[in-house]
């Protein structure tokens, strides 16, 4: 198989280190990658195209003779490529753009929510400042406000009282922070309970949930700090039991996937529930349309076997068969640029990495890197992923810090928390 992801992430890094391992792909495949990163070069050819592009990447797709395209993140699956490359009979492994509006609308996704009868939490949806500021009555603090579109991880704010949900109404509605992606809010219910990410291939036609893990969103140790995109995450999660898996798939990933067929979109792809595992039982906070990041770094590498074939699989719609679980555990722990998620310095040289991919059951994914003359430097604001597997999620965690210990680079900041809890 010729393969094609799209993106330049550390997901897509996973994705591209995944396939190239697969049978399908072989010696006599290959992996692209569109755009990529340095250290995707290392196991895909990089093409230089922007994956939002429709029209680029499906004439990159036919010249190319591609036979499966995988869409790493949202962007290209909002953007249309799905649609657009099975007009030119390319099978792709990601939604339509009306089955992802799933994640790129979360009024939408409620209103599906809602018809399909998965617990979630009382939301109002609207456009208007003082419906949304009388909305606010309905629910008790901490408020919690969404733009509706996407706006870069930048669109919620969980509001301690009344004056701080009105700002952040103000905010969006009014002074426009999020342009078109705010021109709609929605107000929800705040959801207490740790939270779980579980992801599910799914075929349009059938689905297996593949397994679940959990991400740290804040910047700093004891969750505390900024919301980041994730410093880090791990699998499997004790709490996701063969009980709790059972339930999440009947109640949840199976509703839902009915729902959307029966509105004319069926789901190819993966469907990741963002999960709150409340007294009341788990309920959705959110769908993505696509792996998480960097869920899919501790995902993929202790799961072996065929990925290329799982997905093309499902991107054909046929009735999948999932190998068993994992018998491993995997822990990542991300490497990021001094400040962020505010500001940070980019161009800071890296060192340490041969030595990182060294340590046995070590994995470094690249997110933000690139190359400047022979030296690797720093390009975003999440840098590395270094991911560690091992039989239990304690021996995998040992790998995963023995080995990031290893690398440095100014500025370096990273939590030393991640799997503790």
């Amino acid at each position: 198989m010729k393969v094609l992801v799209l993106g330049g992430g550390g997901r897509e890094h996973a994705l591209c280190w995944a396939l190239s391992r697969s049978e399908s792909v072989g010696d006599v495949g290959e992996v692209l990658c569109a755009p990529g990163n340095a250290g995707i070069a290392s196991v895909a050819t990089l093409c230089d195209a922007d994956p939002t592009d429709v029209a680029l990447i499906r004439e990159l797709a036919v010249r190319e003779s591609v036979d499966l395209v995988v869409a790493g993140g949202e962007a290209p699956l909002v953007a249309g490529i799905a649609d657009t490359l099975a007009v030119a009979g390319v099978p792709v492994f990601g939604p339509t753009k009306g089955a992802a509006r799933i994640e790129s609308s979360k009024t939408f996704a409620k209103e599906v929510m809602t018809a399909a009868g998965v617990p979630t939490g009382a939301y109002w949806s609207g456009g208007d400042p003082a419906s949304a500021r009388e909305a606010l009555e309905r629910f008790t603090p901490p408020y919690v406000v969404k733009a509706d579109g996407l706006a870069a991880g930048k669109g919620v704010r969980i509001c301690a009282d009344l004056a701080e949900a009105h700002a952040a109404i103000d905010d969006a509605l009014v002074a426009g922070r999020f342009a078109a992606a705010g021109e709609t809010l929605v107000i929800e219910e705040f959801l207490d309970g740790p939270e779980l990410s579980v992801f599910a291939i799914c075929s349009g036609s059938s689905h297996a949930v593949i397994g679940a893990a959990r991400d740290y969103k804040r910047a700093l140790d004891g969750d505390r700090g900024p919301n980041t995109g994730g410093m880090g995450s791990y699998t499997p999660v004790p709490e996701f039991s063969g009980e709790l898996r059972t339930h999440i798939d009947e109640a949840i990933f199976t509703p839902t996937l009915a729902e959307l067929a029966d509105r004319g979109l069926p789901f190819r792809g993966v469907l990741y529930a963002g999960l709150v595992l409340t007294a009341d039982g788990p309920r959705v906070m959110e769908f993505n349309a696509r792996f998480g990041d960097p869920e899919a770094q501790a995902l993929l590498p202790c799961r072996p076997g065929d990925l290329a074939a799982v997905l093309a699989a499902a991107a054909a719609g046929e009735e999948l068969a999932m190998a068993p679980d994992p018998e491993l555990a995997c822990v990542t722990v991300v490497l990021a640029s001094g400040g962020y998620p505010d500001a940070y310095e980019t161009g800071v040289r890296i060192t340490g990495l041969d030595e990182a991919a060294a340590v046995p059951g070590a994995v470094v994914f690249h997110a933000g890197t690139r190359l400047e003359g022979r030296h690797l430097v720093t390009s975003g604001g999440r840098v590395l992923a270094v991911s560690g597997v091992g039989p239990t999620v304690a021996d995998a965690r040992a790998v995963a810090y023995a080995a990031a210990e290893l690398i440095d680079f100014d500025g370096l900041h990273r939590r030393s928390d991640i799997a503790l809890a």
